[in-house]
């Protein structure tokens, strides 16, 4: 079975892995996972709470962001089977 495969577009990541992988002498795809989990350790998801709360301090001062949702929030009529 083959395994599964990343393409990058940039010759500068390519390089810099290529690199990577010959000084600490490990697989290209051991650098790149490093990389992609120490990104998404520095830069985590927000959470809905977060989001709720810079979108509240970016509001207008006269619109009640809780009343316009309530007003307008339906129950979902579910799957038509």
């Amino acid at each position: 079975m083959t395994s599964p495969q990343l393409s990058v577009r940039s010759a500068r990541a390519r390089d810099l892995a290529h690199k990577l992988s010959q000084r600490e002498r490990r697989p290209i795809h051991a650098i790149v996972e490093d990389a992609l989990v120490e990104y998404a350790r520095r830069h985590p998801e927000p959470s809905a709470a977060a989001f709720l709360k810079r979108l509240k301090a970016l509001a207008i001062d006269d619109l009640d962001l809780d009343a316009l949702i309530a007003d307008n929030r339906t129950p979902h009529e579910g799957v038509d089977l």
